[in-house]
């Protein structure tokens, strides 16, 4: 695959499955209705998983448009490939929503509460303070983005088991921080699934919150700017 078509089908997996984790624990009638945040977090632990192991090997996995931005600040990506992998990203990750969307239509059309339709698209905060939510999305994205600057590979492969640690981290920031704003720490797992949401035809599913959808963006790419500087100032 080229680094385009990789990055698009790495993102798309990430998205179906994490999006789709969410449809699960939200939407009406689903085998796995109210099963709670904790089965959310290892749904995206293993979203991540898939989606790096299926990709890293033609693009290095990115996924996120605040990795590249991250990478490219500091020097380990070539700056002249980001605005392709960025358009990958946003591609996979509209495929990604559609796909949950047909997965689950049945139930999209049974769930009338249209907050939980906007959830399985997009995150939303617990208590919408948006200078708090921003603080926080970046904080996580640090986290998340610093520890992927500081992975080293070991002398040999482990083939998809390499993917892992990035899981893992993901999995630790879902538990640890991802309650305040259901951690985005992705710019396109917000925004590309929350468009898709207002081009769906879904029956009853309210406006896609417009006004909070800079802060899921904003956040993630602040966190990595700093989590480069930070990477760069240690080294």
């Amino acid at each position: 695959m080229t680094p385009f078509v990789s990055e698009i089908l790495g993102t798309t997996l990430l998205i179906t499955l994490g999006t789709g984790v969410v449809a699960n624990v939200v939407l009406t009638k689903t085998k796995g209705f109210n099963s709670g945040w904790i089965v959310i977090s290892f749904g995206w632990a293993i979203a991540v998983f898939v989606g790096v192991f299926a990709s890293a090997a033609s693009s290095g996995a990115h996924l996120n448009p605040a990795v590249t931005l991250a990478l490219a600040i500091a020097g380990k990506f070539e700056w002249g490939k980001v605005p392709s992998y960025l358009l990958a990203q946003f591609i996979g990750a509209c495929i990604g929503a559609t796909l949950t969307w047909l997965a689950y239509k049945p139930h999209f059309d049974e769930t009338e509460d249209p907050s939980a339709k906007l959830a399985v698209f997009s995150t939303d905060p617990a208590i919408r303070r948006p200078i708090n939510n921003l603080i926080t999305e970046a904080i996580a994205t640090f986290i998340f983005v610093m520890a992927i600057l500081a992975l080293t590979k070991g002398d040999s492969s482990l083939g998809a088991i390499d993917a892992l640690p990035v899981a893992f981290v993901v999995l630790g920031i879902g538990l640890s921080l991802g309650g305040p704003t259901g951690y985005a720490i992705n710019p396109v797992r917000d925004f590309a699934p929350r468009l898709m949401h207002a081009f769906l035809p879904m029956g009853k599913k309210g406006p896609s919150d417009w006004a909070y959808a800079w802060v899921p963006i904003l956040g993630p790419f602040i966190g990595s700017v700093l989590a480069a500087f930070v990477y760069g100032m240690l080294k």
